[in-house]
């Protein structure tokens, strides 16, 4: 296709109407899961929301990776690098909770719109389904532990059950989740509050004796500068958790003058509000691995379902087994129907991108589940330490990009004021995140395998973490801005609304007014619309990504594709 287009041709050369698949045309099982989660679908109140997101961060990981920290570097090092972490973490997802909840996009459409382009968040795709597989196998093995300790079943086995027995809830969607969430906290809750409670009365003394744990590995009580740094890399390795928080604060509804403080707290609290609870936990699972390690030994310290056992048998007997297994196997639950449903989204965005398909999410649900499968049957909890080491130098690299663009290219105009996502008005990639995200974690990793040394090897997180933060406004204000947008967006005001706390109730007539997809005939509200001059007329963002035939016409031409959307007749949203 040329470059110049003439009406009359458009029409010739306009692509057929596109009928999706069962699952990707069900929007109660696909969750909007490539577009724009619109005011019509986001009925659930900011507590609900929050509710459900912090319901996610039940997992046990937390506990074996707070344990392995403190009993490989020390409890003085070890509390300085979770505490730290948690920083990090905290600071990083302000602004990315807030642009998901405030715009309605999942992590990867604000990755797109916040410094990396259309095909440049590919890659991010990859490195966030990589997230949700890593830590599904993690916590998969700690139910699989659990199960085996509890009735004997075969760890193998116990990876198998643990997998299949996500799948329903995952399939159903974000109502189905919401509920299950809901129902299990008060379990969730009193298992996790109860081992505490018990050694507070039985074992008074032991956390003095913690204070001054020096560790398994023989790093001593003391505090040092590399078992700070290789501490806090492994802990940073769970910041990409804000991706997940994000998949669920989507669907907050619109922050208005009425809801806006209750609005305001729960982005706060289920966005980066997660890494308080998250750094506790830590610091909880470490504290009882140490008072279990005499009784079980060190290997068995490390997986939660023991110490869980060891605290609780003073009050509970004999039925400490099965209410730590029951705990245990609740936790998991929780987590990991969390991680296959935003591993789902992260793939489905990944693919429809490489293959101009999408058969729905759900589909992805088997391919992350398999591959997080075939990890525990490998026992990568083994090397949770190096593993978790490694994967933070990039996953920490990428959100401190997105971060750097969020606060510091929006708000003195190296980027646009708004999250632009749609394939129509982005470049294929754009230098600043993408660029500043590659050249961060390229260095860190050499870093982290020794090539610049001791010190570089244990601060490799946070040289990722500073070159990303320098690196993305450097490449904008160097490039000035140029690739973030191809064309202008003419209807891109409604975002100066939605980003000010005005939502619907500012101009609604313009958020939630639907125009109809000239690709498959459905309607969307207006910020899931790009207007197409080879259908002329709108189409949908993810009609959109799936056109092959194209050729990007509009951003090769933008005078050819014009601001058709506005005059067109429009239906208000109920």
């Amino acid at each position: 296709m040329t470059d110049t287009v003439t009406r009359d041709t458009r029409e010739e050369a306009a692509p057929p109407k596109r009928s999706y698949a069962k699952f990707a045309a069900d929007e109660s099982r696909e969750d909007y899961s490539l577009r724009y989660a619109p005011h019509s679908f986001r009925r659930w109140s900011p507590l609900t929301v929050a509710g459900t997101a912090l319901g996610g961060i039940a997992y046990l990981a937390d506990f074996a990776i707070g344990a392995s920290i403190v009993f490989t570097y020390g409890f003085t090092s070890g509390l300085a690098s979770i505490l730290t972490a948690a920083v990090i973490i905290f600071l990083t997802g302000i602004p990315i909770a807030r642009a998901c909840a405030t715009y309605g996009l999942d992590m990867d459409l604000v990755t797109r719109g916040a410094g990396f382009g259309y095909f440049g968040s590919t890659l991010t795709s990859l490195i966030y389904a990589s997230f949700t597989f890593i830590f599904f196998a993690l916590e998969g093995s700690i139910m699989a532990q659990a199960m085996h300790q509890a009735v004997g079943l075969p760890v193998e086995i116990g990876y198998l059950v643990t997998t299949l027995i996500v799948i329903p809830i995952v399939f159903k969607g974000m109502g189905a989740l919401a509920k299950l969430q809901a129902w299990t906290q008060p379990v969730w809750i009193v298992g996790m509050v109860l081992p505490f409670v018990v050694l507070a009365f039985e074992a008074p003394d032991s956390w003095g004796a913690f204070a001054s744990f020096g560790g398994t590995e023989g790093a001593g009580a003391g505090f040092s500068w590399i078992g700070f740094g290789l501490g806090t890399g492994v802990a940073l390795s769970l910041i990409a958790q804000i991706g997940e928080q994000a998949d669920y604060l989507r669907f907050m509804p619109a922050r208005t003058e009425q809801n806006k403080r209750r609005w305001n707290l729960a982005v706060l609290a289920a966005g980066p509000g997660w890494v308080v609870i998250g750094a506790a936990k830590q610091l909880g699972g470490a504290f009882l691995a140490f008072v279990a390690l005499e009784a079980v030994g060190k290997t068995h310290a490390l997986e939660p379902i023991a110490p869980q056992v060891e605290a609780l048998k003073p009050w509970l007997g004999s039925v400490a087994l099965p209410a730590a297994a029951l705990f245990v196997i609740v936790s998991q639950v929780k987590i990991n129907v969390t991680n296959a449903y935003s591993g789902s989204l992260s793939w489905s965005n990944f693919f429809s991108r490489i293959t101009h398909r999408h058969p729905g999410r759900v589909w992805y649900i088997f391919l992350n589940l398999a591959i997080a499968l075939t990890l525990m049957e490998m026992n990568m909890f083994a090397a949770l330490g190096k593993l978790l080491g490694f994967y933070s130098n990039v996953g920490i690299a990428w959100i401190a990009a997105v971060a750097a663009d969020l606060v510091i290219n929006k708000r003195i105009g190296l980027s646009p004021p708004y999250i632009e996502f749609k394939r129509a008005y982005l470049y294929a990639v754009n230098p600043a995140g993408f660029g500043a995200m590659v050249i961060a974690s390229t260095v860190s990793i050499l870093a982290f395998f020794g090539v610049f040394g001791r010190y570089a090897e244990a601060f490799s997180t946070f040289i990722a973490a500073g070159l990303a933060l320098v690196l993305c406004p450097l490449i904008a204000w160097t490039t000035k801005g140029k690739y973030y947008v191809a064309r202008p967006n003419p209807v891109w005001a409604y975002s100066r609304a939605e980003s000010a706390g005005q939502g619907p109730e500012a101009g609604a007539a313009d958020i939630t007014a639907t125009h109809t997809c000239t690709g498959c005939d459905t309607a969307y509200e207006l910020p899931d619309i790009a207007d197409c001059p080879v259908r002329s007329g709108p189409v949908c963002s993810l009609c959109c990504s799936l056109d092959a035939e194209c050729g990007d016409a509009c951003r090769k031409n933008p005078a050819a594709a014009g601001p058709v959307l506005m005059p067109l007749p429009t239906t208000r949203t109920e």
